[in-house]
């Protein structure tokens, strides 16, 4: 009795395609624009799109000093950080870092990789020797470059073991300046 009923086949009906030669009514009622409105664009850098020609420029225009500071999560006092890059190199959409980072005192090699579609980038240390708050195996992780980064340890941290490494941030600016600010 439900299958009869013409209800139940008018989806499949309105679905079928229309044989040839049939006509679909058109109504033509678009009111044209008046004057089209003319696009202007500032002479400001647009940022390029494609993630592998931005990764070959970032390789030849990246900073290769960077300064700043490094403030662990316990409230020790912030360090001065310096950054020195000696080889960028474009592979695909990332471009691979190396060069040394001097935390404090203490200069260790580093090594990391630029996302230019993202600009995430990972800078690991390769030295043994680190400061307080950072151990060998951990990376620092930035999501917007070189602008600010947190440490991300190898292990898991115990909050009630001390001798744990606690991590902290890192904040570096491509313009290196005699006094570095401390926070």
């Amino acid at each position: 009795m439900f299958l009869h009923n013409p209800l139940f086949f008018m989806p499949f009906l309105i679905a079928m395609d229309l044989l040839a030669g049939s006509q679909v009514p058109f109504r033509y009622d678009v009111q044209p624009l008046s004057d089209p409105i003319p696009l202007e664009i500032s002479h400001q850098r647009v940022r390029n799109l494609d993630p592998v020609a931005r990764a070959t420029e970032l390789a030849s225009s990246l900073s290769r000093q960077w300064c700043g500071a490094f403030q662990t999560f316990d409230g020790s006092p912030a360090v001065n950080v310096t950054l020195g890059l000696t080889s960028l190199k474009a592979i695909g959409q990332m471009v691979d870092l190396r060069g040394e980072i001097t935390v404090g005192s203490v200069t260790t090699p580093i090594q990391g990789n630029l996302h230019a579609k993202s600009d995430q980038l990972d800078l690991i240390p390769l030295g043994n020797p680190l400061i307080m708050g950072v151990e060998p195996g951990g990376i620092f992780l930035g999501l917007q470059g070189f602008n600010l980064m947190g440490w991300q340890s190898p292990r898991l941290a115990k909050a009630l073991d001390p001798s744990t490494k606690l991590g902290g941030r890192l904040e570096l600016a491509d313009s290196c300046q005699t006094e570095m600010p401390t926070k």
